[in-house]
């Protein structure tokens, strides 16, 4: 009977430190949250075709502009393309912490992606990252056209439509975290 009390101590000890479904978190779902999240974000920035960038000037000023971005890659680095001698060069420079914004297409959402940008000047990559339509803009390709890469630090998403919804009294979105 002695033997019997103690194996069922000893269970009832080990279960308390096995993972259960019923007593911990899971993973799955917050998995499954995360990636509801990220879906409705590339859903959003493809729709919206144009994102803002913002850029902090010498005088610690915000300075906001539209920009025609490319669809981010896997890990949601965005990259841009701009003149070389442009003012958004210099406040890189100066202060590489941008945010970018997106309106989703009905203006029922939005992606908000804060990072750090690097600006690119490699003939390589200019190369890949092209779109016809610029010529126009740069006709010395070579030398005016640069590109900016953004790293993501964190993203947020708001999305009724898509079901991603604000915390209901601080209306802080669902966030993203980087590493």
């Amino acid at each position: 009977m002695k033997s019997a009390k103690k194996l069922i101590i000893v269970l009832f000890v080990v279960y308390l430190f096995i993972p259960n479904a019923g007593f911990c978190q899971s993973t799955e779902a917050k998995n499954t949250a995360q990636d509801k999240v990220l879906l409705a974000a590339r859903e959003i920035i493809k729709a919206a075709k144009t994102c803002a960038l913002i850029t902090i000037d010498e005088d610690g000023n915000t300075r906001v502009r539209t920009m025609d971005p490319f669809q981010p890659e896997e890990n949601f680095t965005i990259w841009l393309g701009t003149n070389a001698n442009s003012r958004k060069v210099v406040q890189i420079k100066n202060h590489p912490q941008v945010s970018l914004y997106y309106l989703d297409s009905d203006a029922s959402g939005y992606v908000v992606i804060q990072g750090t940008a690097e600006l690119i000047n490699d003939s390589k990559e200019k190369d890949k990252r092209w779109k016809k339509e610029w010529e126009a803009f740069y006709p010395n390709k070579t030398d005016n056209y640069l590109l900016i890469k953004i790293t993501p630090q964190w993203l947020e998403v708001s999305s009724t439509t898509r079901g991603i919804y604000s915390d209901p009294q601080t209306w802080q979105p669902p966030r993203i975290e980087f590493d």
